[in-house]
């Protein structure tokens, strides 16, 4: 009898732990591996990126699959430290942003990850954080319950809009540059986030 008494106790004080913890992260598929030394990062390790007569390329790039067992629709290509940054965006703002939908993100639509190219792709402009793996842009989340949150169609609308704007303002000062539909006329369909350090903080756009 006091035996089980013992062991009830043990999995009462076991129950309690566990919800007081963050939860694991998924699984990592067979054929993915861990990434960056971050359990909430799966994916793919690439070979070193060069690009011969420029400054663009990555010497550790690492293809992303899943950040916190959320698939990413076009398989970016980061640095780790991006990589990383991403995950913790997404961790600590991006689902807790959906939370009062009821609902939880299964996947993210990404535009655009490394690219040797110069800031918005203009002629004679410098290059973009693209070009070092440093940046990501990211177009859309579905839902677990099949609902789509566009930034091209909802940032200006009361449905997903202030959901929207909670996850990019939370993005400022995790990531370096933040540049959003507000910013300019080249970011109405995405949200821009890049890990730039420069000497005064964050660029929030």
């Amino acid at each position: 009898m006091i035996a089980k008494r013992i062991v009830l106790v043990l999995l009462v004080l076991t129950a309690a732990v566990s919800c007081g913890r963050r939860q694991s992260a998924p699984p990592i598929p067979a054929n993915l591996v861990q990434l960056c030394g971050d359990p909430g990062l799966a994916g793919v390790v690439l070979p070193a990126i060069r690009e011969t007569g420029s400054a663009c390329g990555i010497a550790n790039p690492v293809e992303v699959h899943f950040v916190s067992g959320i698939a990413l629709n076009e398989r970016p290509v980061l640095n780790c430290n991006t990589a990383r940054t991403l995950r913790e965006w997404v961790d600590e703002a991006a689902q807790p942003s959906v939370a009062r939908l009821n609902a939880e993100i299964t996947n993210i639509r990404v535009l655009s990850s490394y690219s040797c190219r110069t800031r918005n792709g203009q002629a004679g402009a410098k290059l973009s954080e693209h070009s070092k793996g440093n940046a990501i842009d990211i177009a859309s989340f579905t839902l677990s319950n099949g609902s789509v949150i566009s930034v091209l169609e909802h940032w200006r609308l009361n449905k997903y809009g202030p959901v929207l704007n909670r996850m990019y303002s939370r993005a400022c000062g995790t990531f370096g540059t933040t540049l959003s539909p507000d910013s300019d006329r080249y970011h109405q369909d995405h949200m821009h986030f890049d890990t730039a350090s420069y000497r005064g903080g964050a660029y929030c756009g």
